[in-house]
């Protein structure tokens, strides 16, 4: 019998699960419902795959009529940052299990209530990770659980995001941290989960330093740059910081076309007042068995990659990753290029520069040579991660020496880093991840190197 879903939220992310359902894993995975605030969204997904032209279709208010009455087993949030809490929490009251796209929730108060709702109902919840299972990510991890490196000490952990991608968080609903906690929420939840997994230990307390220094209009305006129209979609000539979704089909029909329904715009200007996003952020983090993270993200970089460096007493290991070594300028009567995301889409232009798009994983023991460590192939989006993480999702995770199959105790963890955080950001001190949080998420009888 195949499990019975239903999803809320239906913009961009929402099609790997979609396609998972419709393709690789119809076996055992069953479709029954779309939901969305917008009509037009919900109706884009259902119309382009045959196979749910008998979907049901409902807005978010007919969340517990549609559990109910479409039997449904399990529900994918993949709605708006603010509102994945309640949707977890009716979606559990309402009898469902819950698979949600990370982050968990963006706020201390909606992380408690799910946690309560978890305790009240004992249902489960299962956050996607898919950077623990991109085959680099899963050769740091087998690194240091094979104690080489020995016990770790410290990580420093620099992830740029380019003029390309970072600059479409400014774009669209993330701009505003009601929505999205911020990218200490939204993007780098996906980065402090590799942190806590790669070192199978839990933050305890965290320093924050950042602000908006490049995207906005006050940054723009003492640059001395001129602003850019309202939204990036128009006839004439296009800034390399514009986006015209028409330039791509699935963005013009998700929310072009979609607008007259909600008036969301996903193409407005980088350079706008009133983003309240930081597009520059560090932190320092403690972690319960000593070791200390040191963590930077930039938004505005001209490549885009992350470098990872874990020092134990035993010697070092070094990841670097280049997923976009390049954004060339285009010319001003072509549109901006809807591949945003290097990670999530093969990017096929060649790199021009010194700087060439991979990976490389080195381990240098004490008094050693260094070694380079062979990373195996991986094919699809987020270097290979997407099509392993669906498989756990919807057949079910297989034994993982590696612990990569992650639960709501691990999406807490993620997002504790970014919400203390913003609230360290706001009070200029440190915060204590249990105290802020209300909530306990230290492992029980593990030690940093040790597997998860």
């Amino acid at each position: 019998m195949r499990t019975r879903y239903a999803l809320i939220g239906s913009g961009h992310r929402a099609q790997m699960y979609l396609d998972a359902i419709a393709g690789p894993h119809a076996d055992v995975a069953e479709l029954v419902a779309l939901i969305d605030v917008n009509p037009a969204r919900r109706e884009f997904h259902r119309d382009r795959v045959p196979s749910f032209a008998d979907v049901r279709l409902g807005g978010p208010e007919e969340l517990e009529a549609i559990i109910a009455e479409e039997k449904v087993d399990r529900v994918i949030v993949t709605s708006v940052d603010r509102l994945h809490a309640e949707h977890v929490v009716r979606s559990l009251d309402a009898g469902a299990d819950v698979v949600v796209e990370k982050p968990l929730t963006i706020d201390a108060p909606s992380a408690r209530s799910i946690q309560e709702a978890i305790d009240r109902t004992g249902r489960s919840v299962v956050v996607t990770f898919n950077y623990r299972y991109s085959p680099r990510n899963s050769a740091l991890k087998q690194v240091i659980a094979s104690g080489e490196i020995g016990d770790v000490v410290s990580v420093t952990f620099e992830w740029v995001l380019d003029t390309q991608h970072g600059a479409d968080y400014f774009r669209r609903w993330h701009r505003d941290k009601t929505n999205s906690g911020g990218l200490f929420i939204h993007k780098a939840a996906h980065h402090f989960d590799l942190v806590n997994w790669w070192i199978a230990d839990t933050p305890v307390r965290v320093y924050a330093r950042g602000g908006l220094r490049f995207y906005g209009a006050d940054a723009a305006v003492s640059r001395g740059r001129a602003p850019l129209p309202e939204r990036g979609t128009h006839d004439g000539a296009h800034d390399p910081f514009e986006l015209d979704l028409r330039s791509d089909e699935r963005l013009e029909a998700l929310y072009l076309k979609a607008e007259q329904h909600d008036g969301y715009l996903r193409d407005r200007s980088v350079f706008d007042a009133g983003i309240t996003a930081e597009d520059n952020l560090t932190a320092i983090v403690d972690y319960a068995s000593g070791p200390v993270l040191t963590y930077a993200l930039n938004a505005h970089s001209p490549w885009e990659g992350y470098r990872v460096a874990v020092n134990g007493t035993a010697g070092r290991a070094e990841l670097e990753v280049i997923e976009r070594a390049e954004v060339v300028a285009k010319s001003e009567s072509e549109h901006s290029s809807p591949h945003l995301d290097p990670s999530a889409v093969a990017v096929t232009t060649e790199d021009s520069g010194v700087r060439e798009r991979g990976e490389r994983l080195v381990v240098q023991k004490h008094f050693a040579a260094a070694q380079e460590v062979e990373i195996p192939e991986g094919v699809g989006g987020h270097g290979g991660g997407d099509a392993l993480l669906l498989r756990d999702v919807f057949v079910g995770p297989a034994e993982d020496e590696l612990g990569r199959p992650s639960d709501h105790r691990d999406g807490l963890r993620a997002i504790s880093v970014g919400i203390c955080g913003n609230e360290s950001l706001a009070t200029g001190l440190p915060v204590d991840v249990a105290e802020f949080l209300g909530l306990d998420l230290r492992r029980e009888g593990t030690t940093a190197g040790a597997t998860a």
